[in-house]
């Protein structure tokens, strides 16, 4: 059975576009694939970021992921943190990576762009990520466009590293799913939706309630011809918005475009609200049941057990082939 690594920051509630573009189908992948996804909290600190609001956000991520539909009985759902192997691969991959490919990674870019000062871990991210990818022997990562580039990297280190030391790792593949990979801004539709955008409208995230959803699809930007069409580069609004009711309703493009000819946004926008509310409703139901239970932290142990195990082996078979530590006597 193939291997497959995901991971998600804990840096905020997680949005319909991430939903949409990754979770759901983590849920289907899971039958299919030894599947590890992982709360990337290490990750998380290349930023500064509130002691308090990352403990918060960490377990909130991982109720989303079982109430969503994560199986810890098929998948291993874990903290990045609570497995060391990950930092300490990660400095041993940084140690064969050079700093001008690093420094040529486009998220670093955008990141540090017009800041004064950047801390050594947002440039030093992608080892770490080749990292958590590698300790598992991962045959496919599911990732959106934009982290295309860190799996190119993962597999230039991999084979760096294969080639030096000996033939250890996997060459994972990136997979980038066709549908519903780019869910867009609200307020911009020409954006990728995300949970750090300071306008609020932007996003719809999973725990938001039926008013607030309503709310944000109301005020979706849209166009001036009130025609409910497909038309990624003319109307990029109401094509993202067909896009999640697509999904969601599990109905195709055309049979929407049919369903609303001749009707307006607003009814449009309604139905699609309500399609939102309904998906996330139950989501939202398992996920506060969750909060007050102990089955996440139990859920969480296991996958800190089961993964430590993966991890170290892989780990000392590193540490053999870069000659690290001692050699003990039989």
């Amino acid at each position: 059975m193939k291997t497959i690594f995901s991971g998600i920051q804990p840096s905020g509630v997680i949005t319909l576009g991430n939903y949409i573009g990754a979770m759901k189908q983590f849920v289907e992948l899971q039958n299919e694939y030894n599947c590890y996804f992982c709360i990337v909290d290490q990750h998380a600190i290349t930023v500064p970021q509130d002691r308090l609001e990352l403990r918060k956000n960490i377990r909130s991520l991982a109720a989303l992921y079982l109430a969503v539909g994560i199986d810890p009985n098929k998948a291993t759902l874990f903290i990045q943190s609570e497995v060391p192997a990950h930092a300490q691969a990660g400095w041993m991959l940084q140690c064969i990576a050079y700093i001008g490919e690093l420094e040529r990674m486009t998220q670093f870019k955008d990141k540090s762009a017009g800041k004064e000062a950047v801390s050594a871990g947002l440039l030093t991210y992608p080892p770490l990520m080749a990292a958590d990818i590698l300790l598992y022997s991962t045959d496919i990562v599911p990732v959106g466009e934009d982290q295309k580039q860190h799996i190119e990297l993962t597999r230039d280190l991999a084979e760096r590293f294969n080639k030096r030391y000996g033939e250890i790792f996997t060459l994972p593949e990136a997979r980038i799913p066709k549908v519903g990979a780019r869910i867009m801004s609200l307020a911009d539709p020409t954006k990728k939706m995300s949970k750090s955008d300071p306008n609020k409208k932007a996003f719809i995230t999973l725990l938001d309630d039926a008013k607030t959803i309503e709310k944000k699809i109301k005020s979706a930007v849209t166009d001036s011809d009130g025609i409910i069409k497909h038309d990624k580069e003319n109307k990029p609004g109401i094509t993202n918005l067909l896009n999640i009711y697509s999904i969601l309703a599990n109905k195709t493009i055309d049979e929407l475009e049919k369903e609303y000819e001749g009707k307006g946004y607003g009814e449009f926008k309604a139905d699609l609200a309500q399609v939102i509310i309904d998906t996330l409703t139950p989501i939202q139901e398992k996920y506060y049941n969750l909060m007050e239970s102990d089955l996440l932290d139990e859920v969480l142990d296991e996958g800190a057990e089961k993964a430590n195990k993966v991890a170290n082996k892989m780990l000392k078979k590193m540490e053999n082939a870069m000659g690290l530590g001692r050699k003990r006597k039989k």
